[in-house]
């Protein structure tokens, strides 16, 4: 039987990793022993292929035997996690199938990528504007930064500075002691003093057998000891200690001496030692200003006056005005000819108030650098004015050969005889100056100046300005010679060609213009000088301002063609003529469409082009010369027959367009707009009748709606309403798609009271052209005036309906609810109408009106930024700062909505009231003016007004009066 007490493992060995102790916390090690001796990377054996091969092996069946197939680990879409078959081979037909499949994703991804890209950037928009960056919170506050003036940039304080500017007030922050400090001082000095002579009167310092402990002389600049001495302070005329003259209010003797010390012996008085600082410096001043040998004499009263002089004028950092001092001086020591050295140490003395110190370091530098002229100008503006002339001549003594200094002299004389010995004498010493030269001829009369500037070209015969000069003073032959010696002289130079030309066209030799332009032209290029277009379109246009218009023409025919391709001459040519009149050289525009049309004389679109430039800045004749020219090289071209017509209707003759319109009949038998032209102007001259025959025949000839609706405009507002039904009856039948035809019928019907068959009317219309906006607003109004809003708005939902996103009758749906009455559903139809079409300005127009007082500015901060460039929202802010009474700022709004749309009349009426109201007649003038060359057609309430019948023969200027009354008040 084995002993129970001896344990059955003891003689077994341990298990793998097994440690001692390890369940009390004990922890194993390794030794040496336990891993073997260290040995180098190379030394190691290579694993062998058979050895690579297994651990492969192994790594698999480990790959397999880890793979997870449990259940919670499967989707009912994807599969399994893991991969099923990663351990089958992978051939060319799985190969070609994921070639396939990826082909197939990226054909999927392309088709769905333009609609992604697009959603993602409607996306960032509205992220963009829902949160926008803290840059564009303050866009507005940035732009108002262009408001402020220089002044206030420069007061602007600069952070840094004044952080440095407060640790440097703290540091020199003093607090003064008190009287108890003063007083302890007094008895500890007293009690010193007393110890002191108890230990030894007659020597100066206790223990001490010199004058100053550790010296045997005085104070320096002295031949005397400190204490006990009898010798004052150097320069002083009474001694300091041991003299017997006691300080003020003293009553106690410096040890060793017979000389009182304030306070010893007594109570301190901080009043009479004031009273006697005070007392002293009125001494001092007392001596200054009686003395007799000085060189100066304070005057006591303006002594503080003048200290106030010497502060420096630019308050900056005296530390580094100190260390530019010394940079300077660096500067000059190192380099002392260096001249911008030397006048920036004197500017530097002058801005700092020391004008002085800047007058004798720039003398300084005029002795180290007598030939620089910099120097010599910039003592000559640093010296007082008596003595600038001394200064000068020494400078041009110096450099004689310096323009700018006998220029600088010359000014500085105050008499025109002065001033011409002065550059009489620089001439004889630069004669080849041509800055010389100029400013003797200036002060010359005509009859002397014609002789200087004979010797000048001959001192300086390359001057072009000297030649030009000396031919404008000569007769027109003496000219000719003068230019003549010029081209020789300077042969490359192209303004004495032009100078030439001018010359001719003065004579009115204008045939020779041409000539000297394209000779001279030749001539230059053949001395090698390049011909740069836009350096002679610049001559061109130089010279017009001069009136010298044949030679600009002559200038411009001559170069238009200089460095232009074949294919890109139409298209050059028009940018240059359009520059030209930007830069109002009208005669060089001119030539350039003359030029153009010689090169393509059936080109429709230059014609009309030059014709509408012959419009805004020539005459009626210039542009009656021009279409008369136009129809007959582009016979159909249309506008241009309508244009000439309308020109000669504008200028009162009558007969001649009609002649115009015949001959566009000849060339154009079959155009509606040539008949509409001849019945416009036939009706507009009280010819009804025969208006009418045209419209008869047009019809037959061109049957179109345009044609019917004419004709039907035609008689009702001759009052034939009878025979303006029958004509429409009978248009609706011809051309039922045309919605102005129901229309008309319709108003017709509601002129004449018959609204049932109005509304029959309308029914039908909206039935044939379900596309019209119109036809649908029309039958709501007709319904809102017969009070039936019910149907109106039944009529509105199905017209949205059948044209969504259409602001015209989401407008009307919100008018309808405010007439019945009922706000609150117009502000919610408003806010839909908003969501459905968020862009609209007519609606935000209208939505800012509709809101309280106090919010139509946020409103219209809100319909800005949705709209910023639509003129309905413009016009409703003009008339927002109208009715705020901001008048400048609804000036300024309402001539930019005119700016932005011209052919806005409901712009052009707002603004002619709001000037009616608070401007000039001038202004009002101005308005109507611009508003009758605008020849506005649009707007709700300018097209209502100018539709009615009673209103058909009114023109603009009545026009716009009528407009302005009938428009709403803002209030």
């Amino acid at each position: 039987m084995a002993n129970p007490k001896v344990k059955v493992f003891t003689d077994m060995p341990a298990p793998i990793g097994y440690v001692p102790g390890i369940g009390r916390g004990a922890s194993g090690f390794t030794t040496r022993s336990d891993i073997g001796p260290a040995r180098d990377a190379s030394d190691m054996d290579a694993p062998s292929q058979q050895q690579m091969d297994a651990a492969l092996r192994k790594m698999k069946e480990e790959g397999d035997q880890g793979e997870n197939l449990n259940d919670t680990n499967y989707d009912e879409f994807s599969g399994y996690g893991g991969s099923l078959f990663s351990d089958a081979a992978y051939d060319e037909d799985d190969k070609e199938a994921d070639i396939v499949y990826e082909a197939i994703e990226h054909r999927q991804d392309e088709k769905r990528r333009d609609h992604r890209e697009k959603r993602l950037k409607e996306e960032l928009s509205k992220y963009r504007k829902e949160r926008p960056k803290i840059q564009q919170q303050f866009s507005d506050l940035k732009r108002q930064l262009s408001e402020v003036s220089p002044e206030e940039w420069a007061n602007l304080p600069d952070v840094a500075d004044i952080g440095h500017k407060v640790k440097r007030r703290r540091q020199e922050k003093y607090t003064a002691a008190p009287d108890s400090f003063l007083d302890m001082a007094r008895s500890a000095m007293t009690s010193l003093h007393q110890a002191a002579s108890f230990g030894g009167g007659s020597t100066p310092y206790p223990g001490s057998q010199t004058a100053y402990p550790g010296s045997q002389t005085a104070y320096p600049g002295s031949a005397t000891a400190y204490p006990g001495q009898a010798t004052a302070y150097p320069g002083q005329a009474t001694a300091y200690p041991g003299t017997g003259t006691a300080y003020p209010g003293t009553g106690t003797a410096y040890p060793g001496t017979g000389t009182a010390m304030p306070g010893y012996g007594g109570e301190l008085n901080l009043g009479e030692i004031g009273h006697a600082r005070k007392t002293m410096m009125g001494v001092k001043l007392d001596q200054a200003s009686d003395s007799v040998s000085g060189q100066t004499v304070v005057d006591a009263k303006g002594y503080l006056t003048d200290l106030n002089s010497l502060t420096p004028k630019n308050m900056g950092n005296l530390g580094d005005i100190k260390k530019g001092r010394l940079l300077l001086k660096s500067v000059r020591q190192t380099n002392p000819k260096h001249a911008p050295a030397w006048i920036a140490a004197a500017t530097l003395e002058q801005v700092t108030g020391r004008v002085q110190a800047a007058r004798n370091i720039i003398m300084k530098g005029t002795e180290v650098n007598p030939e620089s002229e910099e120097i010599w100008l910039e003592a000559i503006r640093l010296m007082p004015p008596n003595h600038q002339k001394s200064v000068a001549a020494q400078g041009v003594n110096a450099c004689p050969n310096s323009v700018k200094l006998w220029l600088r002299a010359s000014d500085l004389e105050s008499d025109k005889k002065s001033k011409r010995a002065v550059l009489r004498k620089a001439l004889e010493t630069v004669p080849n100056a041509v800055a010389l030269w100029k400013a003797a001829v200036d002060l010359e009369e005509p009859t002397d100046a014609k002789v200087l500037l004979g010797r000048a070209v001959e001192c300086c015969p390359q001057s072009v300005e000297l030649w030009l000069a000396l031919a404008h003073l000569e007769s027109y032959a003496n000219a000719q010679k003068v230019l003549n010696r010029a081209r020789k002289a300077i042969p490359t130079d192209r303004s004495i060609w032009i100078t030439a030309a001018r010359l001719e066209e003065t004579a009115g030799k204008h045939a020779n213009v041409e000539k000297l332009i394209n000779t001279g032209i030749k001539s230059l290029r053949n001395n090698g000088v390049e011909i740069n277009r836009d350096e002679w379109i610049r001559d061109a246009e130089e010279a017009e301002k001069t009136e010298s218009l044949t030679t600009a023409q002559a200038i411009m025919r001559a170069v238009l063609g200089e460095g232009v391709e074949m294919a890109d001459r139409k298209n050059q040519w028009l940018l240059d003529a359009e520059n030209a009149v930007n830069h109002e050289a009208y005669a060089c525009a001119r030539a350039v469409y003359a030029h153009a049309l010689t090169e393509f004389p059936s080109d429709q679109s230059i014609w009309l082009q030059a014709a509408f430039f012959e419009k805004d800045n020539g005459t009626s004749k210039s542009l009656d010369d021009h279409l008369e020219k136009a129809v007959k090289y582009c016979p159909r071209a249309e506008i241009l027959w309508l244009m000439a017509a309308k020109s000669q209707w504008m200028g009162g003759n009558v007969h001649a367009a009609r002649q115009i319109l015949n001959q566009a009949f000849t060339a154009n038998p079959n155009s509606e707009e040539i008949w509409l032209a001849a019945i416009k102007l036939e009706s507009e001259n009280n010819e009804f009748e025969r208006a009418s025959k045209l419209l008869a025949n047009a019809r037959k000839a061109a049957d179109s709606s345009r044609v019917w609706v004419k004709s039907a405009r035609l008689e009702w507002v001759q009052g034939n309403l009878e025979d303006a039904k029958q004509l429409l009856k009978e248009a609706v039948e011809l051309h039922p798609d045309e919605a102005k035809l129901w229309m008309m019928r319709g108003q017709i019907e509601e002129q004449e009271n018959n609204l049932d068959a109005a509304v029959e009317i309308y029914a039908k219309g909206r039935k044939a052209c379900p596309d019209s906006i119109p036809i649908w607003k029309l039958s709501a109004q007709l319904e809102v005036n017969r009070k039936n809003y019910t149907r109106a708005r039944s009529l509105l939902e199905k017209g949205r309906t059948a044209n969504p996103k259409s602001p015209d009758l989401w407008l009307e749906g919100c008018r309808v609810e405010k007439a019945s009455g009922n706000k609150q559903a117009a502000k919610t139809m408003m806010a839909r109408a908003l969501q459905d079409c968020p862009n609209s300005g007519l609606l935000w127009s209208e939505a800012i009106f509709m809101e309280a007082t106090t919010a139509r500015r946020t409103k219209s901060v809100d319909a800005l930024k949705k709209c910023e460039n639509d003129p309905l929202v413009l016009l409703s802010v003009a008339r927002l700062f109208h009715a705020e009474r901001k008048l400048d700022k609804a000036r300024n709004w309402y001539n930019r909505t005119v700016k932005l749309d011209p052919d806005l009349g409901d712009a052009w009426a707002s603004y002619y009231r709001f000037e009616l109201q608070h401007g000039t007649e001038a202004q009002q003038e101005a308005v109507a003016k611009h508003c009758v060359q605008a020849e506005p057609r649009h707007g709700e309430i300018w097209a209502k007004t100018a539709k009615k019948v009673e209103n058909w023969r009114k023109r603009y200027p009545e026009l716009l009066k009528l407009v302005a009354k009938e428009l709403p008040q803002v209030l």
